[in-house]
């Protein structure tokens, strides 16, 4: 049993609590933490009448690392699980070195300024947590997270060589609103609209955003256009697995999700950058975020189901296959056992997953980590047990285009 602090009280953060709180056998004491401590109150709320599990609450500015540092060493926890927003990433990762903490996040770091999505920021801290003995565990969210996942345990279980590798990211919620981004819209928007980029025959391949489609037949949801987007586990997947000659990533989006965006960054409202208004500095998209739909209000109008999973080609004893991993999560079940919709279900599940295998010693090292780099089968045991429960499917031939 064991001590953590989670930093983060969005909808990710409420239900990756919810989930500790109903795992007490392994945790034994919840810390939850934000800038908003009101947040933080209403989330253990929630626990404690769902679960009859108590958690401690604490205002936080996780951009403060010394305030960081004194909370750490005032909980005193085994690890901390960091769900805030990614710019907090390496402050936080600061934090868990001063106080000689493990951490554990689910997104990688990206500056305020600019629309990077990489992991080398990150991996520069190997030798500071190898040396002090501590790990780092980054991406333990569904993609990243349960994809990398699900591509360890092809390769360990199901071919001998991976060739080409698919990433299929379907939402196929309607929350009945005109518009409205179902985790952070700031983050939503700056991975949306950033140009595609997908690694083919040893080098990266960018285009413009949004301007490759086509349609799949996903499981429980129905044909949907997907897009080809970068996303951040193609970057560690290419370095776990060079001998993979192609790997992308697809997200399915709607016409009028699409035509919503084209039109905000036709007016410059996903802008990132600061511009004048009324003699005071505002960033356009920080505006546009105040104006949408907080994520966490959207659960009780979500309606139907996720469907995420990997499509992987090569060889098995010899012989060509490709098979199809995914996990279906339904909206209104996520909300009913945790008040949050399945986007964050499906993320803050694995983040709990990955800290019960971390506070256990089932997964443990010294440095920083990739998931792809861990024993996929716990995880994966897991993921079926705490509610997100995977198929394997035998596909004709890979995904095509």
């Amino acid at each position: 049993m064991s001590r953590v602090l989670v930093i983060g009280a969005g909808g990710v953060g409420s239900v990756a609590v919810h989930k500790m709180a109903m795992n007490a056998d392994i945790f034994s004491s919840i810390t939850l933490a934000s800038r908003r401590r009101e947040k933080c109150d209403a989330i253990a709320a929630s626990v404690l009448e769902r679960t009859g599990v108590s958690v401690e609450t604490a205002a936080l500015d996780a951009d403060d690392v010394a305030a960081t540092t004194a909370l750490i060493e005032a909980v005193k926890p085994r690890l901390v699980v960091n769900l805030a927003l990614p710019y907090q990433d390496l402050n936080i990762m600061e934090a868990c070195l001063a106080a000689g903490v493990n951490y554990l996040d689910t997104a990688n770091y990206e500056p305020r300024d600019e629309a990077k999505f990489e992991y080398r920021w990150q991996w520069a801290y190997q030798d500071r947590f190898r040396e002090a003995g501590l790990m780092a565990l980054l991406g333990s969210g569904f993609d990243p997270g349960v994809t990398s996942v699900f591509a360890t345990y092809t390769k360990k279980h199901l071919l001998d060589r991976i060739d080409t590798l698919d990433i299929l990211d379907c939402n196929g919620g309607d929350t009945g609103l005109p518009f409205a981004t179902n985790f952070n819209p700031e983050i939503n928007l700056r991975e949306v609209t950033a140009p595609s980029r997908h690694w083919e025959n040893g080098a990266w391949v960018e285009g413009p955003a949004l301007a490759q489609k086509q349609v799949f037949d996903f499981d429980q949801v129905g044909p949907r256009n997907m897009y080809l987007m970068y996303h951040e586990e193609l970057e560690s997947l290419v370095k776990f697995y060079p001998e993979i000659k192609r790997i992308r990533f697809w997200m399915t989006f709607g016409d009028s999700y699409l035509k919503h965006l084209d039109v905000l960054q036709n007016v410059g409202l996903t802008r990132i950058d600061p511009v004048m208004f009324e003699g005071r500095e505002i960033v356009p998209i920080q505006f546009l975020k105040a104006l949408l739909p907080e994520p966490a209000s959207l659960g009780p109008l979500t309606r139907g189901k996720t469907n995420i999973g990997t499509i992987a080609s090569g060889t098995k004893d010899g012989a060509r296959k490709t098979v199809y991993i995914n996990n279906i999560c339904d909206h209104e079940a996520a909300y009913a056992e945790t008040g949050n919709q399945a986007v964050s279900y499906t993320t803050g599940v694995p983040a709990m997953i990955g800290a019960a295998l971390m506070v256990t010693g089932q997964w443990k090292g010294e440095g920083v980590f990739n998931m792809e780099q861990l024993d996929p089968d716990p995880f994966t045991d897991m993921l079926n047990q705490h509610g997100l429960p995977w198929q394997i499917h035998d596909l004709d031939a890979p995904l095509a285009f």
